[in-house]
């Protein structure tokens, strides 16, 4: 019988927590398809896309699940490309754990800014992806003389600006969301330590938490004043 070392295969450099969520978001929308359809908004609504009225009525999880559900195959297919190569990067550089909270900070306060400001109802990894795409160009900003990441975050600035862009361009996109992703992703970069680097000052991380929570908040109560 041959043994399986667990320890060696959990330090590997397999990104587990981005095949995780690739895999979660997979079968959501299989499930979703098969059960109204993934374009459906009833279908939406019951899965956990980010609806106003429900979070108003208690069911606060909207602000999560949303990021696993899509609207359509070329909404799950075109986040799942990006979160396959980008997650892959982005877990590589934080380690699994670590990479896990900015992916789920990313898509809560996404959620939370487009619950705040718009009425829409909305799903999507993007949030989540704008996240790690500013958390990455944070990280550039941080770590100015890494020049891995530093020539990361040089490219990952026009992917944002682009992308940023063609969304304002397009209609049927939240913009509030994703831009309230980017905001998560790039303040949780200051207060999430990256492994085997200096830590930011605990001032400066300090800040940016209290930052993170506080606009949370505002965006909950402009959310919940709204109706």
């Amino acid at each position: 019988m041959k043994k399986i070392n667990l320890r060696h295969y959990f330090r590997s450099n397999q990104p587990l927590v981005t095949y995780l969520f690739l895999g979660i978001q997979i079968v959501l929308f299989v499930l979703m398809s098969l059960d109204g359809g993934s374009t459906n908004i009833y279908t939406l609504i019951r899965y956990g896309a980010n609806f106003s009225p429900a979070v108003i009525s208690g069911q606060w999880w909207r602000f999560i699940t949303p990021i696993f559900l899509h609207i359509g195959f070329t909404h799950i297919l075109m986040n799942s490309i990006t979160l396959y190569y980008l997650g892959s990067q982005m877990e590589w550089i934080y380690g699994s754990g670590r990479f896990f909270l900015i992916y789920i900070l990313g898509g809560l306060m996404g959620n939370v800014v487009s619950f705040g400001l718009t009425d829409a109802v909305s799903a999507g990894a993007s949030t989540s992806l704008f996240g790690l795409f500013a958390a990455a160009v944070a990280l550039g900003r941080i770590y100015p003389h890494n020049h891995t990441l530093r020539n990361m975050a040089q490219g990952f600035i026009v992917l944002i600006i682009l992308n940023f862009l063609t969304g304002f361009a397009s209609s049927g996109i939240d913009n509030w969301g994703h831009i309230g992703g980017a905001v998560g992703g790039a303040l949780s970069a200051y207060f999430i330590k990256v492994p085997a680097l200096f830590p930011v000052q605990t001032g400066t991380r300090v800040k940016a938490a209290i930052a993170y929570v506080a606009i949370l908040v505002l965006m909950i109560g402009i959310g919940y004043s709204r109706f």
